[in-house]
């Protein structure tokens, strides 16, 4: 593999990675963000973004000169320029390009999408590479350095090579294809794997109905390599950075070619339905909610990440506090509160007289928690594992009312 000089605009989540990780394989990379107080802090390897080994990567760079950070939105003197800019959603589920735009308008050389965009973005800019990003928060540093498939999209065959060597230590499966159909498959699989989310949740919602067991149900789908083992976990709803928008923008991909995709239009109608049927089931166990003392155990959309943006959790804490609830809660990588709720220090701390305690976050450290020492903190021995993630033994032991998702 050839050294490249990279310039990477964009120093967020998947920015940052990206950067990183291409100075881990030894290529020469500028990172650029608008943000000067990020820069000032990425530089001295300070870095906010709760993701495993991200860190130490940003440090390795910096230590052998193959990582440095500027302030702006542009690269000069690089052989590629790699375009990591947000495109949230907006106000009909379409993609905000705004930022993409202004990187596109001072780029001229070597350009490479990898923020998420409508599907034929890339087509209406001569030489404008497609190279979709793969990315899952908390695993982003091993997605990226141990990539199931790298998609490059391109309108000549040796632009779609240059980028693809860029990845050449990866020895990652290659799929070159036009720019077009490279921007699709980022919004197919994310929406596919939506469906899979959703369907998985309404599976749970039919089992607790029938009396069955999501966990035998999943179990005897997963071993069907038809279907496969991922997303097969019940919970709150999915959400996050990526699924929310991307379904809302491949659906208003569909809707203006005039394509009737009802099964997305489901899983996103599905997905909404699940924090009220968390609540339901709250409001069930309580009787009420008015002044209801709720301790929630985890915030972020998912573990192994500090990300809040669309978090299933959030939502369920907000409509209990429209009800009057009174919420404490613990996060492993939340410090600060948010609305409605006080984040406290520990879980022993969100526990603390409470009438109920939520599962939110499927957090591995809370299947170790003390579960005799929180039976005897809460004012009533009561916890909904909404991801079923929890000891059941163990924490029935300790004198609790489980209540799990899909059993």
């Amino acid at each position: 593999m050839r050294a490249r000089r990279i310039g990477v605009v964009g120093a967020g989540y998947v920015g940052l990675t990206t950067a990183a990780c291409f100075a881990h394989l030894g290529h020469r990379v500028t990172c650029a963000d608008t943000d000067a107080a990020k820069i000032e802090s990425l530089t001295a390897a300070e870095v906010a973004l709760h993701e495993p080994g991200l860190r130490e990567l940003v440090r390795e760079g910096l230590d052998s000169g193959n990582l440095r950070f500027v302030e702006g939105s542009a690269v000069s003197g690089v052989d590629f320029t790699f375009v990591c800019v947000p495109t949230p959603a907006g106000p009909d589920g379409a993609a905000d390009l705004s930022a993409v735009d202004e990187v596109l308008a001072r780029a001229s050389h070597g350009v490479v999408l990898k923020s998420t965009v409508p599907v034929g973005t890339a087509a209406r800019h001569p030489g404008v590479v497609s190279n979709p990003e793969f990315l899952r928060e908390g695993h982003a540093v091993e997605d990226f350095l141990r990539p199931q498939r790298i998609v490059v999209g391109a309108q000549t065959e040796r632009q779609a090579h240059e980028v693809a060597e860029l990845y050449a230590a990866t020895g990652a499966p290659i799929v070159l294809t036009d720019n077009t159909s490279a921007e699709l498959v980022k919004y197919a699989s994310n929406g596919f794997l939506a469906l899979k989310l959703s369907y998985v949740n309404t599976l749970a919602e039919l089992c607790e109905t029938l009396e069955a067991d999501i966990d035998g149900v999943t179990e005897g789908m997963r071993l069907d390599d038809r279907i496969g083992a991922s997303c097969l976990q019940p919970g709150p709803g999915w959400g996050g950075s990526c699924l929310p928008k991307d379904t809302l923008a491949l659906l208003a991909t569909t809707k203006a070619a005039g394509v009737d995709f009802a099964t997305l239009e489901g899983a996103i109608t599905t997905n909404r339905h699940q924090p009220h049927r968390v609540v339901d089931r709250i409001r069930g166990e309580l009787g009420h909610l008015d002044g209801a003392r709720i301790g929630l155990l985890g915030l972020t959309f998912k573990a192994g990440t500090n990300d809040l943006r669309d978090s299933p959790a959030l939502v369920v804490a907000a409509l209990l506090a429209q009800e009057g609830a009174q919420l404490s809660a613990y996060d492993p990588s939340v410090r600060d509160d948010q609305p409605d709720i006080r984040t406290r220090g520990s879980a022993i701390e969100a526990a603390a007289d409470a009438d109920m305690l939520v599962v939110l976050t499927e957090w591995p450290e809370f299947a170790e928690l003390d579960w005799p020492e929180l039976a005897d903190t809460v004012r009533n021995p009561r916890i909904f594992d909404t991801r079923n993630v929890l000891p059941e033994d163990k924490v029935r032991e300790a004198g609790f009312r489980l209540i799990t998702t899909g059993r």
